[in-house]
């Protein structure tokens, strides 16, 4: 007769939650990166950065992938407080800078 053992089955490591950590931290690093020369538009630089940070955030999960999230939060905020510069300049600036194009149009005879 077959009797119970009292082994334990052994599970296979469960692996999707450490890639899924890591791809977020790289996306976050690339969307960081990307968001350097991203800010200038404040449209684009924004939500790249916001979503930048997320990622990070969720890519801190993994501690082995802790330093690539912490980076790319980092290039993420830095693009994101660039992209609100830019913006608040542009509202400040703006009437002006219209009025020194009108003036070389002007002068230019268009």
């Amino acid at each position: 007769m077959n009797e119970p053992t009292n082994t334990p089955i052994s599970t296979p490591p469960a692996t999707g939650g450490a890639d899924n950590n890591r791809i977020m931290a790289i996306a976050s690093l690339v969307l960081g990166i990307i968001n350097l020369c991203a800010w200038f538009f404040p449209i684009c630089g924004a939500p790249l950065a916001i979503g930048g940070l997320v990622l990070g955030y969720f890519g801190m999960r993994s501690p082995q992938q802790k330093t690539l999230a912490i980076a790319g939060m980092v290039l993420s905020g830095i693009g994101l407080l660039l992209a609100c510069l830019n913006a608040v300049a542009g509202i400040f600036l703006g009437p002006q800078i219209q009025e020194i194009f009108n003036s070389i149009n002007q002068s230019l005879g268009y």
